[in-house]
């Protein structure tokens, strides 16, 4: 057999009867999720479209090695192969498997976090649970937009303290009506894949909770939409009817996001090894470290070093992915 067909290696992954498949004199056998902590190499191979699957069979058979693989299963539109051995792979053969387009793959480790366990998820809000900055948004609707975003894309980048920018950034909303807020929040454009993994999760008794540096009635919005355990956000300060340009009590900063995860776990008795973050910016960078397992997502290069794994190619609906079953 000269090539590999994907309609081949497809339909025999999909049947439950078939025996292991030789290919140029190596074999390709199959396991199930559950079985797979044994192996060295673990990789999962996540992507929208059987379209990908030609080249990632492809790929796969490139690889020159006896492989074991899966099919990985998660309510939320994606498809996912999951590729075993009993050794590292190059970096070759790693490079060969992630450059295939539409198709991002993440190395899965045997201390993964168990979905089927309890766990705890905490997610940034801006950039991450939605699309949007909340508080560019709000300054574009009170005229103030060009000299607010400036100031916010250099505090994710980390070139500016946090709560110093926040704070300034605030400052620019004073005497706005405070009816920009709902306004907004009826508008408030969920991240793509967001409620499909969040319904996965919780099906799986998980706690989910938004720790935001931005403000309260777009993480009570979020809480009471998708159903979340809680929220944390920073509270806008509102004078007869306008925006005071102030904040009052705590200032929800990297560090109360990093002891939100802390806090969390232990009200609700989550195990080490369970405790989960996500997040884009530099802001983040403290939650995703005090993490058992940091995920950043579409992330400034900062907090992609920090990071475990980094969701680049895909949208959220990859994260029930990074979770094992067993």
């Amino acid at each position: 057999m000269e090539s590999l067909s994907h309609t081949l290696l497809f339909s025999w992954l999909a049947d439950v009867k078939s025996n292991p498949f030789q290919y140029q004199g190596k074999t390709l056998s199959k396991h199930r999720e559950e079985t797979a902590d044994g192996y060295v190499t673990r990789l999962r191979c996540v992507y929208q479209s059987p379209n990908q699957q030609a080249a990632l069979s492809v790929a796969i058979g490139q690889l020159n090695q006896d492989l074991s693989l899966a099919i990985i299963e998660r309510d939320t539109g994606l498809l996912c192969v999951e590729v075993c051995c009993d050794s590292p792979l190059s970096l070759t053969q790693l490079q060969l498997i992630s450059s295939v387009e539409g198709v991002e793959t993440f190395a899965i480790s045997n201390k993964q976090a168990r979905l089927n366990q309890p766990g705890l998820l905490v997610m940034d809000m801006d950039s991450t649970a939605i699309e949007i900055e909340c508080i560019d948004e709000l300054a574009v609707m009170a005229g103030v937009g060009d000299a607010v975003a400036e100031v916010t894309e250099r505090a994710m980048q980390g070139e500016l303290d946090f709560e110093e920018s926040l704070r300034a950034r605030v400052a620019q909303l004073k005497g706005a009506d405070e009816a920009i807020i709902q306004t907004l929040c009826n508008e408030l454009p969920l991240m793509p894949g967001l409620v499909e993994s969040v319904n996965v999760l919780q099906s799986y008794g998980w706690k989910l909770v938004v720790a935001s540096g931005g403000f309260t009635p777009f993480v009570g919005h979020l809480k009471q939409l998708l159903g979340l355990d809680a929220a944390f956000a920073n509270e806008l300060v509102i004078e007869n009817g306008t925006l005071s340009g102030t904040v009052s009590g705590q200032v929800v900063d990297a560090q109360f996001k990093a002891d939100t995860v802390l806090k969390c776990a232990k009200e609700w008795g989550i195990a080490e090894g369970q405790r989960l973050a996500i997040g884009d910016g530099a802001n983040d960078i403290p939650m995703i470290e005090t993490a058992d397992y940091g995920i950043a997502y579409h992330p400034k290069p900062k907090l992609e070093q920090a990071a475990d794994v980094a969701i680049s190619k895909l949208n959220l609906k990859a994260l029930p992915f990074l979770l094992v079953l067993d």
